[in-house]
């Protein structure tokens, strides 16, 4: 049985962009080759952070919303520990009303930006 899960996650900002997107595509590509089916990602760009992590105060913001085995969130969030370039992360498991509401507010923007 998957489940849908959604995760948010910030990079250090001392990347480059290059480093930022290899980054990005290391995880993309652990889910991918973990058989999770990816719904959506959102790439929120360079933000003030609420209080200073390891002595920055901005990150870049990362959402990728996807369908997998639990199994494969307990890989996923120890290759985050492991990496020194994310700040923090959180993973949450979505029930069936946020993944409608995430859904429809996913088409309510794609409706006003044509």
């Amino acid at each position: 049985m998957t489940n849908r899960y959604e995760t948010v996650f910030i990079l250090t900002p001392v990347l480059s962009e290059e480093q930022t997107k290899e980054a990005v595509a290391k995880y993309k590509s652990l889910l991918k080759d973990g058989k999770a089916k990816i719904h959506h990602e959102e790439d929120w760009g360079l933000r003030k952070l609420a209080y200073p992590i390891q002595k920055k105060s901005t990150g870049f913001y990362f959402l990728i919303e996807f369908e997998c085995e639990g199994s494969l969130i307990n890989e996923l969030e120890l290759m985050f520990r492991r990496d020194e370039r994310v700040l923090r992360f959180l993973t949450v498991k979505m029930e069936k009303h946020a993944v409608i509401y995430a859904e429809k507010k996913r088409s309510k923007k794609q409706k006003t930006e044509a």
